[in-house]
């Protein structure tokens, strides 16, 4: 907070606010929660910053973090970083969201806090630590026990920790792959997995409702034992149960490895040194822990983003690597990228999300076959938006695929619980995430290291490399082609064109994408299924702000949502041919080439109808 005293009283800034939003310079959102951080009591210690920018007229920066309530999305609370504002992640908005957390949990167990406890990580990025310790106090002020992970960790294993040490809950602080601007919480319940409903609903209530944050110094707590590091025990029990998971087989592969500057190597490095792989470097242009991400294109850490592999992929074909493997900052999400051919100076390419959990679903299911463990219960996990090639893996290898979930692995997890993790194989979302086993409820780069790296060494050993499979497996499957589409929609004009766009979806969507004509539109809000002409029926599906049209040609849809944890909407493509159409590649390829293309168009025009 600055020193500098304001020349203003809060009543002038006031008026000044109301003319400005007279003058078109702040929403009405902004107005409200500008009066109430001004006016209340809670918000004392931020009034003379805010005081100092209407004095100035930072008008814009009024209005981008005081335009709305941040919300809790599919990964909790997640924005950029300012000193104050309602819309920005700050010491009031990550207080207010560990309090709404203690008030709601205590509610649970009948008003007490006896036998409570949390467990809480933080990843690389600014102020991550600060916020991980200021959870912490709030958590102790609240009569929890807290365990926290001292250094740089990943977020399955906080999610392990909840679990390992039966706590009542847990809080991660990343903001995953977003800018360096950016942070979060992301909020655990006792399962291990992120909240889920109607517990996420109600603790936002909590949070909204929130007052006086109760708080105690860090290194009090941390002196008294009511905070207690467990770093290396979780550390310890957590690669015993990645490495559990493994499956025998040749270890002979080149590896790199890049962390993207977050935590990746300290959960990643020990799992493939434990299970037996020894020729792993770390790309070092990459290493060093960094909240600023530097070397990394546009500086996102987003393995999503082929563009990070640029560098690493250069210098793995000059020296001979097989695979390079790149990790998002909290280290739960796994990209990769490998040659085409085993031929000396092929060229490289990246694998989608998709088709990485392709790979690994048929590995650990054709895997688990070959030992005689895989069993008719055994299930996968999907979402509604991951490629469809995953339920027909796992059928060709007699296993179901729970596949009606929204967008979000928190989902996932609940279907482990649901269904009962002893019979759960594997379970992989679009956007990078991967799980198998039963010891964490999200997803984890960790493990999918590891078995990508299996992977890639069996494959080595039979002479293919990963390309060539994914060919194997359209063969076999049909092949499938899937393109993501984000289209941004920032600040109170971008959310109120976000709400117009999916209104226009549910109310009068195209008639033709791409040279196919809409069959029908699933609406996951409304729950309805309605056809081309116009007659409805009932959805069975979960409750969500999701809308997939199926087009008339089977296995070609596309769904759109808007995203949970930034400013944009989210299209996600969907093409599919079958196999008897599939085994020409070249041919196949070059015509869902040309389909994604027309799609997108047509994608991209209708998002430019509303305004």
């Amino acid at each position: 907070m600055t020193q500098t005293a304001p020349t203003i009283t809060v009543e002038t800034a006031l008026a000044q606010i109301a003319t400005a939003h007279t003058a078109g310079k702040l929403t009405a959102g902004a107005v409200e929660n500008l009066r109430a951080w001004l006016s209340e009591d809670r918000y004392a210690a931020y009034r003379n910053d805010i005081l100092l920018h209407v004095e100035d007229e930072k008008w814009q920066k009024l209005d981008d973090v005081f335009w709305t309530i941040i919300p809790f999305g599919t990964g909790g609370r997640r924005g950029r970083m300012y000193d104050f504002g309602s819309n920005a992640i700050n010491d009031r908005t990550i207080g207010e969201s560990a309090q709404g957390l203690a008030t709601y949990v205590k509610q649970q167990h009948q008003g007490s806090a006896s036998g409570l406890s949390c467990a809480i990580a933080y990843d690389t990025r600014h102020k991550s630590r600060h916020f991980a310790e200021l959870c912490a106090g709030i958590m102790v002020a609240n009569g929890f026990k807290v365990y926290f992970l001292d250094d740089y960790r990943a977020t399955p294993q906080l999610s392990f920790a909840v679990r390992e040490k039966h706590c009542s809950c847990g809080i991660m602080v990343t903001a995953s792959h977003n800018p360096p601007s950016d942070n979060a919480v992301k909020v655990y319940w006792s399962t291990g997995g992120q909240v889920l409903p109607p517990h996420d609903k109600a603790i936002i209530d909590r949070v909204m409702s929130t007052d006086a944050i109760e708080v105690v110094a860090f290194a009090d707590a941390l002196a008294d034992g009511r905070v207690e590091i467990c770093t290396e025990e979780i550390d310890k029990a957590f690669t015993d149960s990645v490495t559990a998971c493994s499956f025998s087989g040749p270890r002979d592969a080149k590896i790199l490895f890049t962390p993207l500057h977050g935590v990746g190597s300290a959960a990643v490095l020990p799992v493939l040194e434990r299970v037996g792989f020894a020729d792993v470097e770390v790309f070092q242009p990459h290493a060093e822990p960094s909240g600023d991400f530097p070397n990394v294109p546009g500086h996102v850490s987003n393995p999503e983003n082929k563009q990070v592999f640029d560098a690493p992929i250069e210098q793995a074909s000059k020296e001979g690597f097989d695979l390079v493997m790149a990790t998002d900052p909290d280290c739960d999400r796994l990209g990769c990228a490998a040659p085409l051919t085993t031929e000396a100076g092929s060229p490289w390419a990246t694998l989608t999300g998709n088709q990485i959990g392709a790979l690994l679903t048929d590995y650990v299911l054709s895997s688990r076959k070959a030992e005689g463990s895989l069993c008719s219960d055994d299930y996968i996990v999907t979402t509604l938006v991951t490629t469809a090639m995953a339920g027909r893996i796992a059928e060709h290898y007699g296993c179901r695929c729970e596949n009606n979930n929204l967008v979000g692995f928190k989902y996932i997890a609940g279907v482990m619980d649901r269904e009962g993790a002893d019979k759960f194989a594997f379970g992989f979302e679009e956007s990078h995430g991967y799980l198998i086993g039963k010891y964490a409820r999200d997803k984890d780069a960790a493990a999918a290291c590891m078995l990508m790296s299996e992977l890639v060494a069996k494959l080595k050993s039979e002479g293919k490399t990963i390309h060539q499979q994914m060919d194997s497996l359209s063969q076999t499957h049909g092949l499938h082609a899937e393109h993501l589409i984000n289209v941004m929609m920032e600040g109170s004009e971008g959310m109120a064109l976000m709400t117009k766009l999916m209104a226009k979806y549910r109310q009068d969507p195209p008639k033709e994408i791409g040279g196919m004509k809409v069959a029908q539109v699933r609406d996951y809000t409304a729950k309805t299924i309605t056809a081309a002409d116009g007659s409805t029926s009932p959805l069975d599906g979960p409750d969500g702000d999701l809308v997939i049209l199926d087009l008339d040609q089977s296995g070609n849809y596309f769904a759109v949502r808007p995203s949970g944890t930034e400013p944009k909407v989210k299209f996600y493509v969907f093409t599919y041919l079958p196999p008897a159409e599939s085994q020409d590649l070249p041919a196949a390829k070059a015509k869902l080439a040309d389909r994604l293309a027309a799609m997108e168009v047509d994608v991209r025009a209708f998002a430019k109808t509303v305004s």
